[in-house]
């Protein structure tokens, strides 16, 4: 992570990808890596994987998608968060596949998912797609396998314990 926080991915158009369970603090890693990009003046945009694949396909619907995309081509580092919790479909695939085939050597990605690369076939509706988009990330990255327990599972655990009732956020 010290490695990270130089920022030096960035200049050299690396990836960054954040794989790890729900709870572990991918999210905050790669906010913070966001956040820092920012600070430095770097043009950073965030979104999640979900968000991202809705916003393009809602422009490709009206006729907008040629610029829609240039919000997730341009910035020198895309923060795309999320990745895998949903299962996509054909189109969704397809746009994730555009946005990183598109990227490659030009920007950076910070992703996160729960996801190891392995099951990203089961992520993505084609296997064929799923193994492009791992190879183009893959190709120029920092990869780090964040493991443990998730750090809002032991208040649950506490509530449910004591006998209330508990909800997770």
């Amino acid at each position: 992570m010290a490695e990270l926080s130089t920022l030096r991915f960035v200049e050299e158009r690396r990836n960054v990808l954040l794989l790890g369970p729900p709870g572990v603090g991918k999210s905050h890693l790669a906010i913070v890596l966001g956040i820092a990009a920012t600070d430095a003046s770097y043009r950073t945009f965030f979104t999640t994987a979900a968000d991202m694949v809705h916003m393009l396909q809602a422009a490709h619907l009206t006729g907008t998608v040629l610029y829609k995309l240039r919000s997730y081509l341009s910035p020198l580092v895309l923060v795309i968060d999320e990745l895998g919790y949903l299962p996509l479909d054909q189109p969704s695939a397809n746009w994730i596949f555009q946005v990183v085939s598109r990227r490659a050597d030009k920007g950076s990605i910070i992703l996160t998912s729960n996801r190891g690369f392995g099951d990203w076939a089961q992520v993505f509706a084609d296997p064929v797609v799923a193994a492009a988009i791992v190879d183009r990330l893959l190709g120029n990255a920092a990869v780090l396998n964040i493991r443990g327990k998730s750090h809002r599972m032991p208040a649950y655990q506490d509530v449910a314990a004591k006998g209330g009732a508990a909800t997770l956020h």
